[in-house]
């Protein structure tokens, strides 16, 4: 049987650390600038030490992991396997994805790039499923093509704390910013298929929570019906920075889903809380490979 090593970025939230516990994944740091010094996610970089400089309004901005980093990686796995899957932050955030495939093309089949079109929580569960599938004794190319077929069996619903980091990006004009914080809008924000979009607007954080509730019981009455059915759902929560906060959120989520597992409670990927900033709250619900 072929040994197959799996390569993600640290924008699943599995630490360098847990990488390790886990066997062969292995976790490429993303990169940060920081008033103009260069970071990398779980290596010089905490939690802690990026919010800290995102309180004091350092100028942050992300990058894609220098391909020469990733192919030395894939070159020193693959003395020791056969095959590797590389599973990297949706195309529809990053670069990154389509570098790596453009690169994977000189690798002679021995390195599938997959496009999962997630990030952070869901990520995480797309290595999680390649673990179990190489367990199952799956090939790399079986493997692939579950991961690709079941891409967008995930959703994630956000509700930010604070409109000033929209507005940094660009996302809300400064007038609308105003406005919203005056009002205290807690927007609602959505990822599916990679991309992080508007969901809706809300006046308070319990109208928020209750709106992204009810938008995982549509998902899983709907669209996920059938894996729902099948006990094939489970639900992720994630934060930015209020860890407290998400576990108050986390006992309503128990009580408004008490037939569906819990899986995940995890800091949401750094390259997200560099949109949203802190206070953030999510939850996620995505189809679990059994």
């Amino acid at each position: 049987m072929s040994k197959i090593a799996i390569v993600t970025d640290s924008n699943a939230g599995i630490s360098q650390k847990k990488a390790q516990e886990l066997g062969c994944v292995y976790v490429i740091p993303m990169p940060f600038t920081i008033d103009g010094e260069e970071y990398f996610e779980d290596i010089n970089l905490s939690q802690e030490e990026f919010y800290q400089k995102l309180t004091n309004d350092a100028d942050i901005s992300t990058s894609q992991p220098a391909i020469g980093g990733i192919t030395e990686l894939w070159d020193r796995l693959l003395k020791s396997y056969d095959y590797i899957l590389h599973i990297p932050m949706s195309s529809a955030l990053s670069m990154s994805c389509e570098t790596a495939k453009n690169f994977a093309k000189d690798y002679n089949g021995k390195v599938l790039v997959v496009d999962n079109k997630r990030i952070s929580v869901t990520q995480k569960q797309s290595v999680l499923d390649a673990l179990t599938l190489i367990k199952q004794g799956k090939t790399a190319q079986e493997i692939y093509e579950v991961l690709v077929e079941t891409a967008a069996d995930s959703s994630i619903y956000i509700m930010v704390d604070t409109l000033k980091y929209l507005k940094k990006g660009g996302r809300v004009t400064p007038a609308a910013a105003a406005i919203g914080t005056v009002l205290g809008i807690k927007p609602v924000l959505q990822i599916q298929g990679g991309k992080l979009d508007s969901f809706a607007k809300v006046r308070s954080e319990k109208v928020a929570k209750n709106k992204m509730i009810e938008a995982v019981k549509n998902d899983l009455k709907t669209r996920f019906k059938e894996y729902y059915e099948n006990g094939e759902m489970e639900l992720f929560m994630a934060y930015t920075n209020c860890h407290d906060k998400i576990m108050q959120f986390t006992e309503e989520v128990k009580k408004a889903f008490p037939d569906v597992t819990l899986t995940h409670i995890d800091p949401l990927s750094l390259s997200v809380s560099c949109h949203i900033g802190s206070g953030a709250i999510a939850i996620a619900c995505c189809r679990v490979l059994k």
